[in-house]
């Protein structure tokens, strides 16, 4: 059992964030905790929606984990929601990072090609530091263009573009790195690229390549909250040593069948009710 730490905003109402990825990961037998950026009511697609910031309970949580000792064999950041947030968690990180955690990052800005309501280009800055701490990241494709500069097409990329903006990730500074709803050549596919030394947390096969290519088949039904359930998934079998290919496997096929299960669910903003799904994993 492994003791992760997720760090993340807390969403009231859906099934998305934390409220996602907690049950996923205590149900693949990790110890989860978490240190919430933020309170948020809903889901800002909805259109309206009320956010607590918490970086006042952050800057005074932190300094009593530390006295009382905590430790976590890895930890993923989320949505961060001030500069001076960002600057309390990447600090934290590092003091981790240098006790031997592994970091994973999700950068979380955006979709569709364009950022998430109440998203602004000062986010997209800090996730590029963030990113920098990394030793696995994995953004979408808006938010890989968004981080790396290069521009986001609705048609996709070739794949020497895809291990281009690949490469752009990991000279930010992240170790290893995976771009979720890609779409490369015409098909719908996770792309990633593997570290050439070794990394902390991240079992990897020299012999599978550098770069890898996962296509599937899109279900044409926008969930949200699968990012998180993805992430969760991939974490998970990162900690329980399986290889990045194989963990990303994994963590895709979990996300379609997900959604191919709840397609009929009516709110789709409202997220997949993961507690009666856990089956699947």
């Amino acid at each position: 059992m492994k003791q992760i730490l997720l760090i993340n905003d807390v969403v009231g109402h859906s099934h998305v964030g934390m409220v996602a990825m907690m049950p996923i990961l205590t149900y693949m037998g990790h110890a989860t905790y978490n240190l919430p950026t933020a309170l948020v009511s809903n889901t800002l697609d909805y259109g309206k929606f009320n956010v607590l910031e918490t970086t006042d309970y952050m800057r005074g949580t932190l300094p009593v984990w530390e006295q009382l000792g905590f430790r976590f064999d890895a930890a993923c950041t989320g949505l961060m929601f001030s500069e001076e947030q960002a600057k309390i968690v990447s600090e934290y990180c590092e003091r981790l990072h240098d006790a031997g955690t592994t970091i994973f990052v999700d950068p979380i800005m955006g979709d569709g090609g364009r950022l998430y309501n109440g998203m602004t280009n000062r986010q997209v800055e800090l996730m590029r530091n963030m990113v920098g701490m990394a030793d696995l990241c994995f953004p979408n494709y808006t938010e890989a263009s968004l981080l790396t500069g290069i521009p986001f097409r609705n048609e996709g990329m070739s794949w020497n573009e895809a291990c281009q903006m690949l490469d752009e990730l990991c000279n930010l500074g992240s170790k290893t790195a995976i771009i979720t709803s890609a779409h490369v050549e015409g098909k719908s596919c996770v792309v990633g690229r593997r570290s050439t030394l070794p990394v902390n947390g991240v079992l990897q096969q020299q012999c599978e390549g550098q770069y890898f290519k996962i296509d599937y088949e899109e279900i044409p039904v926008l969930f949200h909250g699968t990012g998180d359930i993805f992430s969760a998934v991939l974490i998970g079998n990162l900690m329980n040593n399986n290889t990045l290919r194989v963990s990303t496997e994994k963590a895709m096929d979990v996300v379609s069948s997900l959604i191919d299960r709840n397609r009929n669910l009516p709110d789709k903003e409202g997220g997949i009710p993961i507690e009666q799904c856990l089956d699947l994993l």
